[in-house]
């Protein structure tokens, strides 16, 4: 059985839901990337006081068929953990990276036409159609892009965004998924902080400023952000300019730790997302209100709560839907309750945001747990919540993954998904990565062997292709299963080994010889 993601077919009151699905055999298209897909409206307003907090929930709306998370086909026709949602009425799509195979009806596709003008046979447009559903149209072009006709605009907000700054998986999934989704025909805009700390300006090189300044009311007083602008692989990449920003270091701290400021430092990122689509004429005309933002962890968790609280009770973003895509929930952008009057917030919105640390969590007994906690106000307020896999999605959900968090999300698991990670294959292609050695493909793996040699040869140890050579690769942190490799060594080392470890700059190896 493998891996299929199934997408309810652009529902205007749907996003996208995942589950186990058999492979159909029928014929196949292409659509969205894995992790988004035909995203369209969510919801209707809850009223003031139906969930915790007394926070404004823009919830899902009840919807025939609705696809619950985890359920399977039964058969044929139907979706088990639904209401009877028919197999007819889902595209499957196969999560293989960023370009992905939809398996669709048969009875929905066109057939192929010929023209007579160029004598030859082309493929046109095969359309979908489905009862109370939009429209999906699948382009069959040869070679190559094929392109949805509903399009939306799209709008990232992230702290990284690879190759201009990156620390980690959150780089690279806002670096390459905006690209997949532009290339379907979605316009899509990337927002990050234009970080200048002395090593990586140039790769900024390529953004100019749009001449545009607006000045945001928070931390007590007034400031003024700038806006730069790269149209690059279809995406318009936008890197809000501030001082704050220019500083040694990586995005969030340096060799002496985390910023003090990092607070203020990503307020201010939200603020201005929120302002781009209104502000910012790239390609001639502005991106507007109706659009989908997509905020990544606790650095962009104010704009769902922005979006609710500032905004929709102006008229301004009535058609805007919110997601909130959680790729590490340890952290959470907790702050002293006392900080809530810089974010720019209603003051009747600090529910929203509220958080109490247990007692046995305080700090001493005239400590009374109060403080702010962005993700929270973005997992209260988000139309839909999205992970970095099915698996982390149901872990975020009990006590040991939840971080404190895992009551509030069992109460909205119901808009809770995990979709795996896709990959850029054209970065991640041992066939062409210009950074290994030798190159191999699933035709011809020699090349393999050829790079654990050279990789051996330069770490000085011995050249043994019979020698397992075990690697580790990320942050020393409890959260990268440290402790598993611990308690695995002893066994390990009762064979013949080669372990290496890389963690950023830090690379050390070791051999077992027993």
């Amino acid at each position: 059985m493998e891996a299929l993601t199934a997408i309810v077919a652009c529902n205007p009151r749907c996003l996208c839901f995942s589950s186990q699905i058999p492979k159909s055999s029928k014929a196949g298209f292409m659509s969205l990337s894995s992790s988004v897909s035909h995203i369209g409206s969510v919801g209707k307003r809850l009223s003031r006081g139906q969930h915790v907090d007394s926070s404004y929930i823009w919830h899902q709306q009840s919807i025939r068929g609705q696809y619950a998370p985890g359920s399977r086909l039964q058969d044929s026709n139907t979706v088990t953990g639904g209401t009877g949602l028919r197999k007819e009425d889902l595209l499957i799509e196969k999560a293989e990276g960023m370009l992905t195979e939809v398996e669709a009806p048969a009875k929905t596709a066109i057939p192929s036409l010929v023209d007579s003008q160029q004598g030859m046979q082309e493929t046109h447009e095969k359309e979908h159609i489905l009862p109370n559903r939009e429209i999906v149209t699948l382009d069959d072009v040869a070679g190559g892009s094929r392109r949805t006709k509903l399009s939306h605009n799209i709008i990232f907000v992230a702290a990284e965004v690879a190759p201009y700054s990156k620390t980690g998986g959150l780089g690279d999934v806002c670096g390459s998924l905006p690209i997949a989704l532009a290339a379907r025909g979605h316009r899509v805009m990337v927002i990050s902080p234009r970080y200048m700390n002395g090593v990586t300006d140039k790769k900024y090189s390529g953004a100019f400023d749009v001449q545009c300044r607006i000045k945001i009311m928070c931390f007590g007083g007034e400031h003024q952000v700038a806006f730069f602008h790269e149209y690059r692989a279809g995406v318009d990449w936008v890197f809000v300019d501030h001082p704050s920003y220019h500083r040694p270091g990586n995005p969030y701290g340096d060799n002496f730790g985390a910023f003090g400021d990092n607070q203020f430092r990503f307020t201010l990122l939200c603020h201005a997302a929120c302002e781009a689509p209104l502000v910012l004429p790239l390609g001639g005309f502005t991106y507007g209100e109706k659009c989908i933002f997509i905020a990544n962890d606790w650095h962009a968790s104010l704009v769902p709560v922005l979006i609710a609280a500032q905004y929709r009770p102006y008229g301004v973003y009535r058609d805007a839907r919110s997601i909130l895509s959680i790729h590490n929930l340890a952290h959470q952008g907790v702050e002293p309750g006392t900080t809530y009057g810089n974010l720019g917030l209603p003051p009747d919105w600090y529910g929203s945001l509220e958080w109490v640390f247990p007692t046995w969590a305080r700090k001493h007994a005239l400590d009374r747990g109060e403080a702010v906690n962005h993700l929270k106000g973005a997992i209260v307020t988000a139309d839909r919540i999205l992970t970095v896999s099915q698996g982390y999605a149901w872990e975020i959900t009990t006590t040991e993954g939840g971080w404190g968090l895992d009551e509030l999300l069992q109460s909205r698991k119901v808009v809770i998904n995990g979709i795996t990670n896709g990959i850029d294959v054209d970065e991640w292609n041992p066939a062409s990565d210009k950074y290994v050695p030798f190159h191999y493909s699933v035709e011809d793996l020699s090349g393999k062997a050829e790079c654990k040699a050279a990789l051996q040869l330069e770490l000085g140890l011995s050249v043994r292709p019979d020698v397992p050579l075990i690697g580790f690769i990320g942050r020393l942190d409890y959260q990268k299963g440290l402790d598993l490799i611990q308690s695995a060594l002893p066994e390990l080392m009762q064979d013949d080994i080669q372990f290496v470890s890389l963690h950023f700059f830090f690379l050390f190896c070791c051999m077992v010889r027993l």
